[in-house]
């Protein structure tokens, strides 16, 4: 290739890709008084199936008080109506789940028990958002805002002058299937609720959550309503309660809600532990806590959009998994038993098998103490349940997507040193991990597990057996076996390494003879990955982008998902220079350089739930995620530039700018580590690839416990459109020719430094620049 035409073509792709960014409509945090929170954009994907949330929320708080417009997960940027501000919401998930207690301030009778009928109207001129903190404007005349601490919402209603100024609390309807729900009138100032529910994707076994609402002042009138029945002056009932103040003096009602998984006491004592604070001091704590996170990264240079986008990715990241224990300690376990936390927090809400991936690793290089606590979380679930978990929500297991995302989790922790010196957790992690890996959870256990396992431990592989029942609610190992063979195996390959550390020789041989297993499931004949069926033949069309037995996706997406060996799978399909004529294609490389924005979002992206039937990269979903730094294996590391700046293009500041579901920060996760120029190319392990930043500085302050350098800067000074190519970089002042850092590297640097220019260079393209294979 001529690196003019390249240079030439790709400075025509910036110029394209610098329209994309747009304002949104709605204003969010418009002042601007040098903080951080002022460059959040909570509407950034509320519309077009990014399913974030906009209302309020502190850092891995267990509420989320935020609207809910009647789309499946809460809002939508598209509708206009409210139908209540409620309790839990999970950023970027794909079905409905959550939305409890749903409340909505209204003037008159009521007589509506529906909110799809009560609902307000309201409009985005009449809406902002900020990092805690939500205000809307309704049709009604009512001002409406939010804010949060860990375990409570608090609101605050503006009411016009009227004695029938109501506040509608709504326990029967939410987003999920409710099962049975109960309210009760406490006092003049307190309604309490208990709501138990079910359902993620599909029904799951149930959970209950509890709440109490205490109001700043005494109700007028009050009354509640089963189904359709309004009783004025009842104290209890199972849908729903109203309350009525006289506003025509004082027009502002505030009230907080406090919310506990375990019971009404726990909701109880939240409610002591953090409630009676006006909203505005909640408000300002909650705007610190947001403040005082993201201002452990710190950026220089890129234009307000770039920063903006970057900082609503880095807020995203950081909104789960979600604290489950009271303030007391107290949390109901998968048991269903109450347990106490002690010295530690506990966490839930699993999207394993995203986050493995990326948001994982963030958090473990930015909040590890709490990642460390999440570890534990997660061990725990093993311990008092008797299997890990796949996708958990609240107190249960939903068995939601494929593979055995759980492993690479916990090995990450271990390897990135959380689980060092704490009452044996890595032992106790290898344990749980290796029962796992070694069996299937019994018909009597709600957990799915590695489904398949039986099978692949025998024929090494997992097969397809299109049309078979589920033994379980959620999905099925049998429906995607190509795909489960490959998450097997590389769970296998991150195992492997973890028993090699703790002194399992054995054990270790045995897991990584296991990583191979990829291999079976490669068809000379196509040189694709293949489905296989019970007797082990290929099945489905030979046509890898029509392939079946892979979970959203196709071949050509999980080609490179085998991230333990990527030199194995180089040789399968015929060395170097095949491999990268295939990426070249996958990535439809030659148009992106003439138009990255363009192929980004005409070649890349044909819909949010678009997986199937596609030979192209697909940057809005998982398993492609690693997938552009696969280059850094082949001897191109430019290219992973090329690609990664194109892919960060999709993510805009505006409602339509995330690409696909978030995924609990899964797909924010990769903006920020893919910005800042390191991401982990080997999840589960310790390995963090390198490519080009966007910023010309960034700033980490990292936690000394994990990190005793304090801090680390990645430079890359005049780094843009054109001079993007890494020509040489140096840690702490040395040459340094790798592509990827190791997380003991990390910890003794101070500085890593790019040179950039506008042509690629020899850099990182040497065999022994790549990331190596676990053995």
């Amino acid at each position: 290739m001529r690196w003019t035409r390249h240079l030439r073509l790709w400075v025509a792709g910036a110029v394209a890709a610098s329209a994309l960014c747009t304002v949104p409509a709605a204003r969010a945090a418009e002042q601007h008084d040098g903080h951080l929170t002022d460059l959040v954009n909570p509407f950034i994907g509320t519309e077009n199936e990014g399913n974030t949330y906009p209302g309020a929320a502190v850092p891995f708080g267990m509420v989320q008080l935020s609207p809910d417009t009647g789309h499946g997960t809460g809002y939508d940027y598209s509708d206009d109506r409210i139908r209540g501000f409620s309790l839990v919401h999970l950023s970027g998930v794909g079905c409905g789940l959550g939305g409890d207690l749903p409340v909505l301030p209204t003037t008159g009778d009521v007589t509506q028990t529906d909110y799809a009928q009560y609902a307000a109207g309201f409009s985005h001129e009449d809406e902002e958002a900020s990092p805690g903190y939500y205000k809307v404007g309704l049709a009604s005349g009512i001002d409406a805002e939010l804010s949060a601490t860990e375990r409570t919402g608090v609101q605050r209603y503006t009411f016009p002058a009227t004695d029938k100024a109501n506040v509608l609390l709504n326990a029967g309807q939410s987003l999920h299937r409710n099962i049975s729900t109960e309210v009760e009138i406490l006092d003049s100032r307190t309604v309490r609720t208990a709501i138990t529910g079910s359902g993620f994707c599909q029904d799951t076994k149930p959970y209950t959550v509890y709440t109490v609402t205490r109001f700043d002042r005494p109700f007028t009138a009050y009354g509640t309503w089963d189904g359709s029945a309004v009783t004025a002056g009842s104290k209890s009932g199972r849908d729903g309660a109203y309350v009525r103040f006289d506003t025509t003096g004082d027009r502002t009602v505030e009230a907080t809600t406090a919310l506990s998984y375990v019971d009404a006491r726990g909701a109880a004592g939240n409610l002591r532990a953090e409630g009676g604070r006006s909203f505005d001091s909640v408000r300002h704590k909650a705007q610190r806590a947001w403040e005082d996170r993201l201002d452990d990264v710190r950026v220089q240079g890129g234009s307000d959009t770039l920063r903006r986008t970057f900082y609503s990715s880095l807020y995203r990241s950081f909104l789960a998994p979600n604290i489950g224990s009271d303030a007391d300690g107290r949390y109901t376990g998968w048991d269903q038993k109450i347990h106490r936390a002690r010295g530690w927090t506990y966490y839930q809400n699993w999207s394993l098998w995203d986050t493995y991936r990326t948001q994982s690793q963030l958090l473990a290089l930015l909040a590890p103490r709490e990642a460390r606590d999440m570890a534990i979380s997660v061990i725990k679930i093993d311990e008092e349940s008797g299997w890990l978990p796949k996708w958990g929500y609240g107190t249960v297991e939903t068995n939601i997507m494929t593979g055995d995302p759980v492993t690479p989790f916990l090995t990450n922790a271990y390897q990135q040193g959380l689980l060092q010196g704490y009452e044996d957790y890595a032992e106790r992690a290898y344990r749980a991990l290796k029962k796992n890996a070694d069996g299937v959870p019994p018909a009597d256990s709600p957990a799915v597990g590695r489904e398949a396992n039986q099978e692949y431990i025998a024929e090494g592989f997992a097969p397809y057996i299109k049309g078979r029942p589920h033994a379980k609610p959620g999905d099925s190992d049998y429906d995607h076996g190509a795909s489960a063979t490959l998450e097997y195996a590389l769970s296998d390959a991150m195992l492997a390494q973890m028993a090699r550390d703790l002194g399992h020789p054995a054990d270790a041989a045995r897991y990584a003879a296991r990583a191979q297993s990829y291999r079976h499931v490669f068809d000379a004949s196509t040189g694709f990955f293949r489905a296989r069926d019970a007797s082990g033949a290929f099945t489905g069309p030979a046509d890898p982008a029509k392939s079946e037995g892979f979970h959203e996706g196709t071949s050509w997406q999980y080609q490179w998902l085998v991230p333990q060996d990527l030199p194995g799978m180089v040789d399968l399909i015929g060395g170097t220079q095949a491999a990268n004529e295939r990426l070249d294609s996958f990535f439809a490389y030659e148009q992106l350089l003439a138009d990255p924005a363009k192929t980004a979002r005409e070649v890349w992206v044909n819909g949010p739930y678009d997986y199937y039937n596609a030979d192209k990269y697909n940057p809005q979903n998982e398993p492609d995620l690693i997938a552009p730094y696969t280059y850094l294996s082949t001897g191109q590391p430019w290219k992973t530039t090329d690609v990664v700046h194109a892919a960060l293009t999709l993510f805009t500041d505006a409602p339509t700018g995330m690409t696909g579901n978030d995924d609990l920060g899964t797909m924010s996760a990769w903006n920020v580590l893919s910005s800042i120029g390191i991401f982990p190319v080997q999840p589960g392990y310790d390995t963090w690839g390198l490519s080009t930043p966007v910023f010309d500085r960034v700033d980490l302050t990292l936690d000394r416990r994990y990190y005793p350098k304090g801090g680390l800067t990645i430079s890359a000074s005049g780094t843009s459109d054109t001079d993007r190519y890494i020509q040489s970089a140096r840690t702490d002042g040395s040459a340094y020719e790798r592509t990827y850092l190791t997380t003991g590297t990390l910890r003794s640097l101070r500085s890593l430094v790019f040179t950039v220019g506008p042509r690629p260079s020899e850099w990182g393209t040497s065999p022994e620049a790549a990331p190596p294979a676990l053995r």
